[in-house]
């Protein structure tokens, strides 16, 4: 029996995306970022600033066992409660990581360089600024390259920043230097086409039979009104394929076409690579 698939979970926290203040800008990007190393993304979760639900969001996610992706909301701030919700999660306490300790204070002597600030560290801000290295007990380190002040990581759970130019990078250090064995391990073949003037509905049957004589294979539909806004045919279709490993999807999809021709459905293909 071949190993399961790791499934990734992506979890985006802050008021101001959920408040539309800033967009979201890292479901895309970290979807393109596991895709580019053959993984996928299993689900994404928003979340504002709120330790008590942040909590619960937290301890069901740990007790899946997926690996999860975390940006935002691990400042100093009042308003930044992830790190304490992690470690709430976890029945564990927040302590001050010693790594993450010198990286605050290497960061905090390089702004002193350039006249912004001390290299104090008992100073007030340079005290509230190794807050950000408070983390669950257990917990260890991401580098961040932008600026040293690392992010966290503890049971297959990986804690960045919000900031693009710091959780992107951050991400791909994490994927590349933990994962890189499930690299490429499963690559995911899709087939579809676009169905024209026929109804979701009246393609169910046949999307069923194909998941039932077909195991491990997938088949899904998307409608459109056919607007041509997603560059796709003025004229209302669906995409109708099946997605999912080896020579099976090409045997599925022949399956799938003679369905459609069976329904007198007018359809075109697609290109595989679309």
């Amino acid at each position: 029996m071949s190993e399961p698939a790791l499934r990734f979970g992506l979890v985006i926290v802050g008021d101001e995306i959920l408040s539309g203040k800033r967009e979201d800008k890292h479901l895309s990007t970290v979807i393109r970022l596991l895709a580019q190393r053959s993984l996928m993304l299993a689900w994404a979760r928003y979340a504002g600033d709120e330790r008590n639900a942040l909590t619960a969001l937290y301890r069901d996610t740990f007790a899946s066992g997926d690996v999860v992706i975390s940006c935002g909301g691990i400042g100093s701030t009042p308003d930044d409660h992830t790190r304490q919700a992690a470690a709430a999660a976890l029945g564990v306490p927040v302590v001050l990581h010693p790594e993450a300790e010198q990286l605050i204070a290497q960061r905090c002597a390089d702004m002193a360089r350039e006249g912004r600030g001390t290299a104090d560290m008992s100073h007030p801000e340079n005290r509230q600024r190794l807050k950000m290295g408070e983390f669950p007990a257990g917990a260890s380190i991401i580098p961040n390259p932008f600026n040293r002040i690392p992010g966290f990581s503890i049971r297959n759970h990986w804690f960045v920043p919000g900031f693009p130019v710091m959780a992107w990078p951050m991400i791909e250090w994490a994927l590349d230097t933990h994962y890189a064995g499930y690299f490429n391990r499963r690559i995911v073949v899709e087939r579809s086409m676009l169905v024209f003037e026929t109804p979701e509905s009246a393609l169910v049957p046949l999307m069923e039979s194909i998941e039932r004589d077909f195991i491990g294979i997938r088949a899904f539909s998307l409608p459109s009104i056919g607007d041509g806004r997603d560059g796709r045919p003025a004229r209302r279709h669906v995409e109708l394929g099946v997605k999912g490993e080896g020579a099976a999807v090409e045997s599925a999809f022949e399956v799938m076409l003679q369905g459609v021709r069976k329904l007198g459905a007018p359809f075109e293909p697609l290109p595989a690579d679309h």
